[in-house]
């Protein structure tokens, strides 16, 4: 019977509140309940247990090793009960439950909030939580439902839809090119200052560059130096605006300045290496209509970049 189980379905999620808050008082706060209650509830279920979920300090609390087991399951069993739920009433289309999104800094800032800001307007019962990263997490920690990347992931047991194309462009402000010149060839670049992003674990100091006319089409890797360097990507593309230097940027990153006339584009008649974009879930994520639903919203908004 249910009632002599050791863990019993309704405290997957009262454990999953404690334990991303933090802290019994906040936990207590999130439920709308007194400390004191939080800490007898969480006395009862690991003296059914029979371990020690919590660590308790003054300040913090942190999870003992079968608290962290029980937290990943419980996850992923709510989120599952989420999911068959939709899964037997989609005909109301009303998606529910947590969704997590991870994308990296600037892009997940500046493309990425907006339609979340759109998704949430049309299904405001879902809770969306969006984490922001320089490099996409290992696809095999369950830390997000949807991931918004660069280039197609390795591993074929996810689904990676493609959202859309993205050309990375060498770029300079005007005033740069007036007093350094213009390259005309890739190899002009060595005499340059070019800026440096070191990101993700792209091979840092190498730029690859494809000519896009004529018959010879051999990729040429040029070795760049330059005196500024960073790891973030909307940083590097401001020394660029400021004179700095040869910046090679996502085109999403750069299309405004550029079409303003703030960039020009150098060697445009070389190709980068692509970082198409992509959406990418569990396979077991395609029932969930909350997380269809989504990647369906960003496909929308980045759809008008592939034409």
């Amino acid at each position: 019977m249910a009632s002599h189980s050791a863990i019993q379905p309704a405290e997957l999620g009262f454990f999953t509140t404690v334990a991303v808050s933090g802290s019994l008082s906040a936990a207590a706060r999130d439920l709308g309940v007194s400390t004191a209650a939080v800490s007898k509830r969480l006395g009862q279920m690991e003296a059914r247990i029979g371990t020690p979920l919590v660590t308790r300090t003054t300040r913090r609390m942190g999870l003992t090793p079968e608290g962290e087991v029980l937290l990943e399951h419980a996850r992923r069993i709510l989120g599952e009960i989420d999911d068959l739920e939709q899964l037997l009433t989609s005909a109301k289309g009303r998606p529910s439950g947590l969704l997590r999104v991870n994308a990296t800094l600037g892009f997940g800032r500046m493309h990425v909030a907006p339609v979340i800001a759109d998704y949430i307007r049309t299904y405001p019962e879902v809770d969306v939580q969006l984490q922001l990263s320089a490099d996409p997490p290992p696809l095999s920690e369950d830390t997000f439902d949807v991931c918004v990347r660069f280039g197609e992931p390795p591993d074929a047991r996810v689904v990676a839809r493609k959202l859309a194309p993205n050309r990375r462009l060498l770029c300079a402000s005007p005033k740069y090119l007036k007093e350094r010149g213009t390259p005309q060839t890739p190899r002009d670049l060595a005499r340059h200052n070019c800026i440096g992003i070191r990101q993700g674990s792209d091979a840092y100091g190498v730029w690859r560059l494809t000519p896009t006319k004529g018959g010879k089409s051999r990729t040429e890797a040029i070795h760049v130096r330059g005196n500024l360097t960073t790891n973030d990507g909307e940083i590097a593309v401001s020394w660029a605006l400021q004179g700095h230097g040869i910046v090679l940027r996502a085109e999403w990153d750069v299309d405004r300045y550029l079409r303003s006339g703030r960039l020009v584009q150098v060697l445009p008649n070389y190709a980068t290496p692509e970082a198409n974009i992509y959406a990418v879930y569990q396979q077991r994520h395609q029932l969930s209509s909350r997380i269809r639903l989504f990647v369906d919203c960003l496909a929308e908004r980045f759809g008008p970049w592939g034409k």
